[in-house]
C-alpha cells in the first residue's frame, strides 16, 4: 500500500431542553443558515436530531480537530435556542411517539413504507468512512470487518436507557435498529458483483426505497467512494470517536496488507455475537469470532489490538489506541458511565447532565 488510508466520521446527536433534559424539537432552528458554516452540519430523520460530518482526513489529530469544531458549532447554536447537545445512542428522557419527522419527502416516504418502524426512531450512531481504491477492495475489507463487529459495538456501547428506564443492554440503539429489514451484519461476499446484486434484490423487494436504505453494519457508501462502518453508537466524546476511526482504519490496513481471505463467520454465530455485545458491552463475555466460544470481550479486544498493531504503528496511532482502550477498560464505556451517573442519586437528569458535559470537546 502507498500512503495511509483516508478516514471520515459522521456523528448523530440529540437536542435536549436546557431546563428539563427532555428532547427538544429544534433542529430546524439550530441548523438555520447551516450552509454558511465552515463545517458540514445536517438534519436527521427526527426534529430533535442533528448530524455532523468531518472532511476527508489522513491524520487522526486532524480528524479530532474537525470533530471538535463541529461539536462546538452545534453546541453554540443549540444554546441560542435553550437547548443542549447530547451524544447518546438513545435518548434518556422525553421520548414521544410517533417520532416528529423532519419535513423531508424522503423521510415521509420512509414512514409510509415502513410504518411503525419509524415511530420511535430516536437513535444516534457513529459512522466511520474509510477511503479505498475500488469496490473489490471495499468488499475485501468488509469481509475482514465482519468478525470484529461485535468487539467494535462493545467498545462503542453508549445507550443503556430508553423510555425513562434501564434496558439491561449496553447498546439498546443496536437492538432498536435491528428491527429494520436491511440492518445487521452484511453477508460475506466473494466480490463486488455479488454485493450489488444483493442490493438490487433488496431494493426490488421493497425492503429499501433505494440504495441509501441498505443499513448493514458495514456497507459500500451510496454517496461517497468509501466503505462505511455503521455498527457503533455515537461516541460520548471526540476522543472515543477518533479511537473508533483509528481501529477501523487499522483493520482495513491490516487486511489489505496481509492479502489473506477473511474467515467466513456463519451468519447465525455473528448474529448472536452482536446480540451479546449489545447486551453486555465491553465488560461481559463475547463470542470468539473463530471458535464460537464465550470469551471475555476484553480478551477479544486484546486480540484485535495485537492483530492490527503493525498498521497502527505505521500510522502513528498505536499509543493513542492502546491508551484509549485502557481508559475504556478502566473507566468504562459510555454505557457504564451513564449507569454510574444514575447510581449516584437515582436521577435520570444526572445522566443527561453527564451526556451534555461529555459531548463538549475538552
Amino acid at each position: 500500500m502507498d500512503g495511509l488510508l483516508t478516514v471520515g466520521v459522521e456523528e448523530e446527536f440529540v437536542l435536549v431542553e436546557a431546563s428539563t433534559g427532555h428532547l427538544a424539537n429544534r433542529a430546524k432552528e439550530v441548523l438555520a443558515g447551516a450552509d454558511g458554516f465552515a463545517v458540514d452540519l445536517q438534519p436527521e430523520i427526527a426534529q430533535y436530531q442533528v448530524e455532523s460530518a468531518s472532511g476527508v482526513c489522513t491524520d487522526m489529530g486532524e480528524l479530532r480537530d474537525e470533530l471538535a469544531v463541529a461539536r462546538r458549532a452545534l453546541i453554540e447554536r443549540a444554546e441560542r435556542h435553550d437547548a443542549r447537545l447530547a451524544a447518546t445512542g438513545t435518548p434518556v428522557l422525553g421520548l414521544t411517539m410517533p417520532t416528529p419527522l423532519t419535513n423531508s419527502p424522503r423521510y415521509h416516504r420512509m414512514a409510509a413504507e415502513m410504518g411503525a418502524l419509524t415511530n420511535d426512531l430516536a437513535i444516534c450512531g457513529c459512522h466511520v468512512h474509510v477511503g479505498l481504491p475500488d469496490d473489490e477492495s471495499k468488499i475485501f475489507v468488509s469481509n475482514h470487518l465482519r468478525p470484529w463487529l461485535p468487539a467494535l459495538l462493545a467498545l462503542g456501547a453508549n445507550s443503556p436507557y430508553w423510555l425513562d428506564g434501564d434496558t439491561g443492554y449496553a447498546s439498546w440503539r443496536y437492538v432498536v435498529w435491528n428491527r429494520w429489514p436491511t440492518s445487521g451484519a452484511p453477508p460475506h461476499f466473494d466480490n463486488a458483483a455479488e454485493y450489488y446484486a444483493a442490493r438490487e434484490e433488496i431494493v426490488a423487494s421493497g425492503a429499501a426505497i433505494d440504495a441509501g436504505m441498505l443499513y448493514w453494519d458495514v456497507r459500500l457508501s451510496a454517496r461517497h467512494p468509501t466503505l462505511e462502518l455503521r455498527v457503533c453508537d455515537v461516541a460520548p466524546t471526540v476522543e472515543e470517536a477518533v479511537l473508533m476511526a483509528a481501529l477501523v482504519r487499522g483493520i482495513a490496513t491490516t487486511a489489505l496488507s496481509s492479502g489473506a481471505m477473511a474467515p467466513n463467520i456463519p451468519p447465525h454465530l455473528l448474529k448472536v455475537a452482536l446480540w451479546r455485545a449489545a447486551r453486555d458491552g465491553l465488560e461481559g463475555f463475547g463470542i470468539d469470532p473463530v471458535t464460537g466460544a464465550p470469551t471475555p470481550m476484553s480478551s477479544i479486544v486484546a486480540s484485535l489490538l495485537r492483530w492490527i498493531r503493525p498498521a497502527l504503528e505505521l500510522a502513528g496511532d498505536y499509543q493513542m489506541v492502546s491508551d484509549g482502550i485502557d481508559r475504556l477498560l478502566l473507566d468504562g464505556t459510555g454505557a457504564v458511565r451513564q449507569r454510574r451517573a444514575f447510581a449516584r442519586r437515582g436521577r435520570l437528569d444526572d445522566v443527561v447532565g453527564l451526556l451534555v458535559a461529555q459531548t463538549a470537546p475538552v
